[in-house]
C-alpha cells in the first residue's frame, strides 16, 4: 500500500534588499514562480539585525506579509510588483500577514519560525508569490545586507 509522504525542496534566498531600511518602509521582495516546482506550500523563514545603536521605539516590530498574483503577474496584491524594490503599502494593508520580528534593544538579530505561504491563501499556494517587509522598529535596518536572510523552501507530496 502506498503512503504520502511530505517532503522539501532545497532552501533558496528570495531577493529582497533589506541593507538600510528605513523606519516605515517597506520593501519587497522578487516573485517566486512556483508554475514549474508545482510546491504545495513554501516556508518562509527571516533574520533580520537591527541597527547597532538605536534603541527600538513605536511598534518595535519588522512585519512580513506575503502578496500574491493569480493572472501570472500582472496584478498583485495592494501595490506589489513582483520585482526587488521598495513599496509605499496602501494604510490599511490588504496582504497577508505572515510573521512579525519583535525587537526589544539595539543592535540586536532575531530570526523567525517557517512560516506558511499557503496557510495566509486559505492553503493553496499561489502560482506566483512574494514577501513584503515593512520596518516599524523606529530606526533604519542594519547597513550590511549579508546581516539579514530571506529564505524559502518548497514543500511538496511524495508517494512511497
Amino acid at each position: 500500500m502506498a503512503s504520502v509522504k511530505t517532503e522539501y525542496g532545497t532552501a533558496s534566498t528570495l531577493t529582497c534588499t533589506l541593507a538600510s531600511l528605513a523606519s516605515a518602509a517597506s520593501r519587497q521582495s522578487t516573485a517566486v514562480d512556483n508554475s514549474s516546482d508545482k510546491f504545495l506550500d513554501a516556508l518562509v523563514q527571516m533574520v533580520v539585525k537591527n541597527h547597532a545603536t538605536s534603541a527600538p521605539t513605536g511598534d518595535k516590530a519588522v512585519y512580513i506579509y506575503a502578496y500574491a498574483t493569480a493572472d501570472d503577474g500582472t496584478t498583485y496584491g495592494d501595490t506589489g510588483t513582483g520585482t526587488d524594490g521598495g513599496v509605499t503599502l496602501d494604510d490599511p494593508t490588504q496582504l497577508k500577514l505572515i510573521g512579525v520580528l519583535r525587537f526589544t534593544a539595539a543592535a540586536q538579530t532575531k530570526e523567525s519560525d517557517p512560516m506558511s505561504v499557503a496557510a495566509a491563501y486559505n492553503g493553496v499556494l499561489p502560482k506566483k508569490w512574494g514577501i513584503i517587509v515593512r520596518n516599524a522598529t523606529g530606526f533604519a535596518l542594519d547597513t550590511t545586507e549579508g546581516n539579514h536572510k530571506k529564505l524559502w523552501q518548497g514543500v511538496y507530496a511524495s508517494v512511497t
